[in-house]
């Protein structure tokens, strides 16, 4: 024997209503069904609220009323002919005739008090039971219109009527005993008191009519039939990747539909636990699946949680003070006043001291438990023993479910370090002594990354993620958008990280997609623009990608501006990882690269700047690495610049030191005037941060550069008259080389940090100087420590290059993802 129920999205067009006789004719239903309850067709409980507060406002509600009326004729027409159609019309119409008796009342006093708007909403349902029946009965499912409110008796607290559990018990037996066998299709969600007035359990109410009924006739099972395929690890509103719980216990689902999943009324779970009675949360329009299946011992399954559910409105009122502490009764006055008014708690925790106590509430509530704390504890506050209480608004309640957390250590540390690293602040936490719920209260702006967060964190803790957002589509950013396009999905199924690309940018134009950008036609459109993208600018870039709120962001930036690395420090202050080749902020002020590493270090957020020296060469995390394990810089020496390299590499006597020049520009390994190079400028900026990296606390001015060209050549007006005054100093140059070659040296450009200096200056190399085995633009690095003292570590490779580089930036990428764990 079974009990359905049926929602309002099911009943709520003609496609729905098919299906339900489909179902309802199925062999395995087929005179097994003794109740069908129904909800009020779609949309219809919000059209009659609408309706009653127009009527109490003296607003006109005619032409509501008609629609109404039409609504539920059309559903009749497209079901029903003749003599059965004229008289499921004659029902509606008596129906809509009582109701509009009930809203000219209302409007005659004037006001809509909660027991009249329960009369009002009741019509919803007895319209679709009532239309229903007819339908089923001309289909070959023989039906009668079953009132509810004659067997469901409750208290008269009106919109959340509690049952009376033996009376309504003894009706529904009694009436079941003596009635005809054929289905009863029964309103959902209203009930009566015992004098007979009309009362409603609250939104989805109708589930709890269902489990009502069969706790009572001692079904075997209970059906409910919605527009989703049960219950899921989360909402997917929410929650994209969200997937179906199969099986849950009922403890677990009452706890995660106290939370908010959608497709369960929690006190409607209460009658079946009782009873033993397994209950079904299936989808109308998707019979196939087999749903959610809720019963005693359902297996723990190989998660640590069953699921993560979220109230997304709620407030926290607070009350604290000496007076409370260690005074008996201080609870039950506090929850007592509340109870009064008829309030409902969400959340509960107290502090440890028992100096205070806070609770959560419907936002709607909160006014209203303020004043009754203000009334309850008048005489304390004037005291000032007991502080004024606080209301905190704008929050939402997240929760993790699962019986299997009292078997599972780590879950609260999970819990806590997802939202944590994702800069989710937590304003409150609860934990039942059952083990089976961790709640927290957090701002409602951060509920979807708090959801995404945890549920990545739980149901795919092996996968990792990475919401990326760029600027800077050049040379090096456009490399790296190909390099994500060749390998996004190599990375998804064989190492487990998937790279989202959200946003990217350029000096013009940026573009933005929540379901991820294509990176090859998002280079493009940022680089030819196009209708999706919008111009750029710097603060509404950061601030779309701060307000998308989306978990395990990650900012790159790929360009040399120094307007976005001012933007760093803002940036990590919203949580959001950083990974840069751009030198300028960590070869300005010291005060702000210390700023910024102790910051990313404090917190706990990764900022990533490898490339920022020898492009993709491990530089600085070799660094990192040997301070960590406790050993101790003595000297570094290093080529840092591609384009001195490879000119020196290449001056052997057998070209001028200006033609070099000219082959590097060339070949593009200068800037467009090669100044700004030979200028060793960016040398020295590598130079500074590998020093700062060391401990120096150095700034750009302390680092010593000895001048590769003369005055002259930085005066010249132009590229073409830079080379001439170059081509001027060419036999001074050759004389160096020549003198450094007679004494079996070869010329290098080297970069030297000890003793708490940094300087760039050109010396000879001799026979098995590491320095000489340079080929073309490699840049090198010789590190001694102390144990590294007699042989020194060397890193040598491509200090430039657009591949290169591109890889080291995508490589610190990728380690965001596993260093968010």
């Amino acid at each position: 024997m079974l009990v359905v129920k049926f929602g309002g999205t099911s009943t709520g067009n003609r496609q729905g209503i098919s299906r339900i006789i489909d179902i309802l004719r199925d062999k395995e239903r087929l005179g097994k069904v003794p109740v069908a309850v129904v909800a009020a067709f779609s949309g219809v409980t919000d059209a009659l609220i609408e309706l009653a507060q127009k009527a109490a406002g003296g607003q006109n509600y005619a032409k509501e009323l008609d629609a109404l009326r039409a609504l539920h004729n059309d559903r009749a027409a497209e079901f029903l002919k003749g003599a059965e159609r004229k008289k499921a019309v004659k029902g509606v119409e008596i129906d809509i005739e009582e109701l509009s008796r009930t809203l000219d009342g209302i409007s005659l006093l004037g006001e809509l008090s909660k027991r009249s708007l329960d009369l009002v909403m009741s019509f919803g349902e007895r319209l679709s039971a009532r239309l229903l029946a007819d339908i089923f009965s001309a289909n070959g499912i023989k039906a009668d219109f079953l009132d509810a409110r004659e067997l469901i008796k409750t208290d008269a607290s009106y919109g959340r009527a509690e049952i009376l559990k033996k009376e309504t018990e003894d009706n529904i037996r009694s009436f079941f005993k003596s009635s005809k066998k054929h289905l009863k299709t029964a309103t959902g969600f209203i009930g009566s008191t015992i004098d007979g007035h009309t009362t409603t359990f609250g939104r989805d109410g109708s589930d709890l009519t269902a489990a009502v009924f069969a706790a009572a006739i001692g079904a075997d099972k209970l059906e409910i039939w919605t527009d989703v395929d049960g219950i899921f690890t989360a909402d997917q509103k929410h929650v994209k990747n969200a997937f179906l719980i199969e099986e849950i216990s009922y403890i677990e689902a009452m706890e995660i539909s106290h939370f908010g999943a959608r497709s369960l009324f929690p006190p409607s779970i209460k009658p079946a636990l009782e009873k033993g009675i397994p209950i079904s949360i299936r989808n109308i329009f998707n019979p196939s699946s087999a749903g959610t299946r809720i019963y005693k011992n359902a297996p723990l399954g190989k998660f640590p949680i069953r699921g993560i559910s979220s109230i997304s409105a709620a407030a926290l009122v607070r009350i604290q003070g000496s007076g409370m502490v260690g005074v008996c009764g201080f609870s039950a006055r506090v929850f007592g006043a509340l109870a009064a008014r008829g309030i409902s708690v969400m959340l509960i925790t107290q502090s440890s001291s028992e100096y205070s106590i806070c609770f959560a509430v419907l936002p709607n509530d909160a006014p209203e438990a303020d004043a009754a704390l203000k009334e309850e504890f008048a005489h304390e506050i004037k005291n000032g023993s007991i502080e004024k209480p606080v209301v905190e608004a704008d929050l939402s309640i997240i929760a993790v479910v699962g019986s299997a957390m009292k078997s599972t250590s780590g879950i609260s540390g999970k819990f806590f370090h997802a939202l944590g690293r994702n800069g989710v602040n937590i304003v409150a936490i609860a934990q039942g002594s059952s083990e089976t719920n961790i709640s927290a209260v957090i701002s409602k702006q951060d509920e979807d990354k708090a959801l995404n967060a945890i549920h990545d964190a739980f149901f795919f803790a092996n996968q990792k993620s990475v919401n990326l957002f760029l600027t800077g589509t050049g040379l090096i950013g456009g490399t790296l958008l190909d390099q994500i396009a060749d390998n996004v999905e190599k990375l998804a199924h064989r190492d487990l990280i998937k790279v989202n690309l959200i946003g990217v940018a350029n000096y013009d134009r940026m573009i933005f997609s929540q379901d991820g950008l294509d990176p090859k036609k998002a280079k493009k459109l940022a680089n030819e623009g196009g209708k999706e993208t919008e111009p750029f600018n710097l603060d509404a870039f950061i601030e779309k990608m701060v307000s998308l709120n989306l978990p395990n962001s990650c900012f790159c930036d790929c360009t040399a501006s120094e307007d976005i690395a001012a933007s760093y420090e803002k940036i990590l202050q919203h949580s959001i990882p950083i990974v840069t080749p751009n030198k300028k902020a960590n070869s300005g002020s010291l005060s702000y690269y210390k700023k910024l590493t102790s910051y990313s270090r404090e917190r706990g957020i990764p900022y990533l700047y490898e490339c920022t020296v020898g492009a993709g060469l491990p530089v600085i995390s070799t660094l990192r690495d040997l301070s960590l394990s406790g050993d101790k810089m003595r000297r570094i020496e290093a080529v840092l610049s591609g384009t001195l390299s490879f000119i020196f590499n290449n001056f052997d006597g057998s070209k001028s030191f200006s033609a070099l020049v000219r082959d590097a520009k060339a070949k593009g390994y200068t800037e467009p005037d090669p100044r700004d190079d030979l200028n060793a400028m960016d040398a020295a900026r590598k130079a500074l941060i590998l020093a700062r990296e060391c401990g120096l606390s150095l700034e750009f001015a302390n680092v010593t550069i000895e001048p590769i060209l003369p005055a002259a050549c930085f005066k010249a007006k132009d590229i073409d008259a830079f080379f001439l005054e170059l081509e001027k100093s060419d036999a001074a140059y050759e004389k160096r080389r020549a003198q450094a070659a007679s004494e079996g040296k070869l010329l290098r450009y080297v970069a030297v940090i000890e003793e708490g200096k940094a300087s760039l200056s050109l010396r000879g190399e001799s026979e098995g100087s590491p320095f000489r085995s340079l080929v073309d633009s490699d840049n090198i690095v010789v590190i001694t420590t102390d144990r590294y003292s007699k042989l020194p570590m060397v890193i040598k490779g491509p200090g430039a290059g657009a591949q290169v580089t591109a890889g080291g930036i995508f490589a610190d990428i990728v380690r965001t993802a596993r260093t968010l764990v």
